[in-house]
């Protein structure tokens, strides 16, 4: 079960999801750009290494991936310990969602409207992180993800624990026609124009493969909305920065 943590002024960011032995957070704007590839990418490293400090993480256990708008889920071990940390070729390849049940290493997705996903399970002790863009969500990352957790690690999905970061929120996603075809959920119709809800097929998606609600937590930021706190890629384009979300088991 989730605990209440004992300083008001954690930096747990996600209300109700909270555990002893589980550390994990997302960057916001003021931490600067967290990607070796988009935006200004000159002080990258350093606030890397700043934000992680003060989630007493050394940046030397980090493992980032390319991530690529696709579904393929890769089990992470300390051999993988700081692969994507400092330079962008040495990432784990064509990859949006990483697992590990070991100790000590800091699983990373970067994002700037696309949804992370966290997952914690407490019984077996395994984490997961999802980067959930619209393609990837599409393509079910989250459900392949909880089903290689119950591969590797036997995971119960009531046992699961799921945190939703900051996305782009139905208010501010305006989707094509033709792409919305894609969605039999989701979807909604505002001034005669599709909007998708990222979080809302996830989170049916969760509930479908058996976890309960009770355990599903969402910040409920929407990073277009608050643009002045974090990242959008549909108000700033190409040229936007990305924030990083970080889980680690203690």
């Amino acid at each position: 079960m989730p605990v209440l943590p004992s300083d008001r002024n954690n930096p747990y960011p996600i209300a109700g999801f909270y555990f002893q032995g589980l550390v994990y957070a997302f960057s916001k704007r003021i931490d600067g750009n967290m990607s070796l590839v988009y935006g200004d990418t000159k002080d990258v490293i350093l606030n890397r290494k700043n934000f992680l400090r003060r989630l007493n993480i050394n940046y030397q256990d980090l493992v980032c991936a390319k991530q690529v708008h696709g579904s393929n889920v890769v089990y992470v071990t300390k051999e993988d310990k700081g692969k994507g940390t400092l330079s962008y070729q040495t990432a784990i390849c064509d990859t949006d969602a990483l697992i590990t049940d070991q100790k000590g290493i800091a699983l990373a997705v970067l994002t700037a409207d696309c949804l992370p996903v966290f997952l914690y399970d407490p019984n077996t002790l395994c984490i997961g992180l999802v980067h959930a863009g619209s393609k990837s969500t599409q393509r079910k990352i989250t459900t392949k993800t909880l089903h290689l957790m119950q591969q590797r690690f036997n995971v119960n999905p009531q046992n699961l624990y799921v945190g939703f970061g900051p996305c782009i929120r139905k208010c501010c996603y305006e989707i094509k026609k033709d792409f919305a075809e894609y969605f039999n959920y989701g979807l909604f119709l505002q001034d005669e124009r599709y909007h998708l809800d990222l979080a809302a097929i996830n989170k049916k998606e969760l509930l479908e493969a058996g976890v309960r609600e009770e355990n599903i937590f969402d910040c409920q930021i929407c990073t277009s909305c608050q643009s002045k706190n974090f990242f959008s890629y549909r108000k700033e384009g190409s040229s936007c920065g990305r924030m990083m979300s970080v889980i680690m088991l203690k």
